[in-house]
């Protein structure tokens, strides 16, 4: 079934709603998630540690740059009654919607509604956001135009206040989008993502040897991204003070370079 909305209004949706299922073996039971819509997308891998970055894929990389849309938790959760979620819905200001019936022990199939039903909320939001204007009065422009914040690049403002840490970091990061768009021949997010990497690079000390990492997470084929991973690794062990393991990674650089 579509999303029918118990509170709030399908044509004018508040971008945030509580999304309820009722279980298939007893209607009494009912499972939530909670749908937000940021009001602008955003980008979730900058918040993933380097640890964790390096284990992602590529392809969940690059997924994650873009989030527009998403449930919490990401799967149907059982949890309070009907009357209560609709109570909290009141008090909170959230659309209700109702969307349809779960298997209880089906938890994939608790998680793709939840995932399907947020997305289908999303489209009624980005609707409505889509009839929005943006519209000022002409006395608001003149009273910013002193600030010159068209001429602010806040993205370079954020890079200026970067710990070494959190450029190696977002370096980690973006070395595997790095891969992904070399190996997919993806050349606008190639260049894309150069631009940023050096941009992040630049700043570092010459021991980091950010120079040869840039040119090594480009190289195509299994050299360049055996040779990314251990200028990385060697670029934490220094950062974190641990030179007993820097010979042995230098060596495996110089065998792969060799």
């Amino acid at each position: 079934m579509s999303i029918e909305f118990l509170r709030g209004n399908s044509q004018s949706p508040r971008g945030h709603a509580i999304l309820v299922a009722r279980s298939t073996s007893d209607p009494s039971v009912v499972f939530w998630t909670y749908c937000i819509v940021p009001p602008l997308p955003f980008s979730m891998s900058k918040y993933f540690p380097a640890f964790l970055a390096s284990q992602l894929s590529p392809e969940e990389l690059r997924e994650s740059t873009n989030v527009s849309i998403f449930p919490i938790p990401p799967m149907l959760e059982e949890g309070g009654s009907f009357e209560h979620l609709q109570m909290l819905a009141e008090r909170r200001d959230d659309d209700f919607c109702d969307i349809g019936l779960v298997n209880p022990r089906d938890e994939m199939a608790r998680m793709q509604q939840a995932m399907e039903k947020c997305q289908e909320y999303g489209m009624l939001y980005m609707n409505y956001a889509a009839t929005f204007t943006q519209a000022s009065p002409s006395r608001e422009i003149e009273a910013e135009e002193p600030l010159a914040l068209d001429d602010l690049d806040a993205e370079e403002l954020m890079m200026e206040t970067m710990t070494e840490r959190q450029r190696l970091a977002e370096l980690s990061k973006l070395v595997g989008v790095a891969r992904y768009a070399t190996e997919g021949s993806d050349k606008p997010l190639l260049q894309e993502t150069k631009q940023r990497m050096q941009r992040i690079a630049k700043p570092l000390a010459d021991k980091y040897k950010s120079v040869e990492l840039l040119a090594a997470a480009f190289d195509p084929g299994e050299r360049g991204a055996k040779l990314a991973q251990l200028y990385l690794e060697r670029s934490f062990k220094l950062l974190d003070e641990e030179y007993a393991e820097i010979p042995g990674i230098e060596r495996a650089i110089r065998e792969l370079r060799d």
